[in-house]
C-alpha cells in the first residue's frame, strides 16, 4: 500500500510540474533579468580586433547614462544592473556566443549596447524575443522586431527609405549643390559597398552630380600604392577633380592614406567620411595633418555643441569615468542606453520582454536633441534620417552643422 501511495504522490508532483510548465509560454523567459527592483542588461562590443578597430568606449557611454538613471531612482522603481559588455573580436561566431552567454547564463533582460560591425547574435536574439539596442550599421539590424538601432536601419532594401541628411547637410555647408560634384570611395566589403550605394544616392538627392563610385579598394589592409585610386578620383569629373570626395571606409589608417595621397596630388576639394570624428587623431601630429580639413558626419549632436543634452552627456560621463575622452563609440553607447530607458519607462511597471517589444513596435516615437528622432516600427527598415557635420581645423574639431533630421527617399 505504501508503495502505491508513493507512486501516486510522485505522479501528482509530476503532473503538477507539467501543469506549471504549460501555464508559461514555451521558451518564454519574458521576466528574465527583471526583479521588483532591478533590470539586468549587458552588451556586445568589438573591444579587440586584428585590424585594431575597437568600439570599447560604448561601454563607458552606457554606464554613464545608466548611472544617471540609477541616481534618479531608476525607471518605474527599478535600477539598471549593467553587467558590462562581451568582446566579439569582430568575429560573427564569437558575437553569437556572446549573445547566448548573456541571455542563457547571465539571464539579462535585454542586450545593449550592441556595437559590433560583424555582430553574429542577431538571429539568436530575434528567435528568443530578446530586445537589443545599439548602432545599426549592418543588415542584421534591418527587418527585425527585436533590434533597435538608435539610428534606425542603415541597410534598407530597394524601395524602402534611404537617408538624405549627409548630402543635404553638405549642400547647406557649401552654399548649395547646384553644379557641384561628388566621388564616393569604398572598400570591397559588403557593408562598405552597400554604404557607398546609399550615400551616393544621398548626395544625388541633395542635388550633387556623382562622378564615380569605386568599390575596388581591398578591405583587409590599406594598399601599398594609393596612386591608382587617386588618379581615378582626380580625373573623374571630365578630367578634373570632383568638389567632394566621400570615403566609406572603416578605419583611420585607410582614410589617412587616401587623404594624404590626394593632398600630395594637389586635391583642394572637400573630404568627408563617417568615422574621422575621433580624438585619437589629434594625438598624432602626422595623422592630424593628413586629416586636416576633413568633414566628418556623426549621427548625433557633436560634443562641441552648446546644446543642454550634450552638456548633460559630458557631465554624466565625467561622473562615472573622470577625464575620459569623448568618442563616437561612447556616444553610441550613451544614446542606445537612453532609448532603452525611454522604452522601459513607457512600458510601465509590469515589465516583460514582450511588453517592451509591443511598446517599441507600436508606433513608438522618441525625440532628443542629442541624436534626433527614432520611430518604430518604421525605422526597422530605414535610417532615422538625422546627422551633423564637424570639421577638423587647426588640430581641433569644430561644429560645421548642428544635428538635423531630413526625410528619407526611396532607395533605388
Amino acid at each position: 500500500m505504501r508503495r502505491e501511495l508513493g507512486i501516486l504522490a510522485a505522479l501528482v508532483v509530476a503532473l503538477a510540474g507539467c501543469a506549471a510548465q504549460q501555464k508559461a509560454p514555451a521558451g518564454d523567459g519574458s521576466a528574465a533579468g527583471v526583479t521588483d527592483t532591478t533590470i539586468k542588461v549587458g552588451g556586445v562590443l568589438t573591444k579587440t580586433s586584428a585590424s585594431g578597430y575597437s568600439t570599447k568606449d560604448a561601454e563607458i557611454g552606457a554606464k554613464a547614462r545608466f548611472g544617471r538613471a540609477n541616481a534618479e531612482g531608476g525607471v518605474n522603481g527599478r535600477t539598471i544592473e549593467f553587467v558590462g559588455a562581451e568582446d566579439d573580436g569582430q568575429d560573427a561566431a564569437k558575437g553569437d556566443a556572446a549573445a547566448k552567454k548573456l541571455v542563457q547564463k547571465d539571464q539579462v533582460f535585454a542586450v545593449l549596447p550592441v556595437h559590433a560591425p560583424n555582430f553574429g547574435g542577431a538571429a539568436f536574439l530575434e528567435q528568443q524575443g530578446v530586445p537589443w539596442f545599439g548602432w545599426a550599421t549592418g543588415p542584421q539590424w534591418c527587418g527585425t522586431r527585436t533590434g533597435f538601432g538608435y539610428n534606425g536601419c542603415l541597410a534598407p532594401k530597394p524601395g524602402a527609405g534611404s537617408q538624405t541628411w549627409w548630402g543635404r547637410q553638405m549642400a547647406d555647408l557649401l552654399g548649395g549643390a547646384q553644379g557641384k560634384t561628388v566621388y564616393v570611395q569604398t572598400t570591397d566589403s559588403s557593408g562598405s559597398k552597400y554604404g557607398g550605394k546609399t550615400i551616393s544616392q544621398s548626395f544625388e538627392a541633395a542635388g550633387f552630380t556623382l562622378t564615380g563610385l569605386n568599390s575596388a579598394l581591398p578591405a583587409a589592409a590599406p594598399p601599398p600604392d594609393w596612386l591608382p585610386y587617386v588618379n581615378k578620383i582626380m580625373t573623374s569629373n571630365a578630367g578634373r577633380p570632383p568638389d567632394i570626395v566621400v570615403s566609406i571606409i572603416a578605419g583611420t589608417k585607410f582614410n589617412v592614406g587616401l587623404y594624404a595621397a590626394l593632398k600630395k596630388a594637389g586635391y583642394k576639394g572637400a573630404l568627408s567620411d563617417a568615422t574621422s570624428y575621433d580624438v585619437a587623431i589629434l594625438k598624432d601630429p602626422a595623422t592630424a595633418q593628413a586629416m586636416e580639413g576633413v568633414i566628418a558626419a556623426p549621427m548625433f549632436e557633436p560634443f562641441e555643441s552648446t546644446a543642454p543634452e550634450i552638456a548633460q552627456l559630458r557631465a554624466d560621463v565625467e561622473k562615472v569615468a573622470p577625464g575620459t575622452p569623448l568618442t563616437q563609440h561612447l556616444a553610441i553607447g550613451y544614446w542606445a542606453a537612453d532609448i532603452f530607458l525611454d522604452m522601459v519607462k513607457k512600458a510601465g511597471k509590469e515589465l516583460t520582454r514582450q511588453k517592451l517589444l509591443d511598446i517599441g513596435n507600436g508606433s513608438y516615437l522618441y525625440e532628443n536633441a542629442g541624436f534626433g528622432r527614432i520611430q518604430y516600427p518604421k525605422d526597422h527598415n530605414e535610417p532615422n534620417g538625422c546627422g551633423a557635420l564637424v570639421k577638423l581645423e587647426g588640430g581641433a574639431f569644430q561644429v560645421a552643422k548642428n544635428m538635423k533630421c531630413f526625410d528619407n527617399v526611396p532607395l533605388k
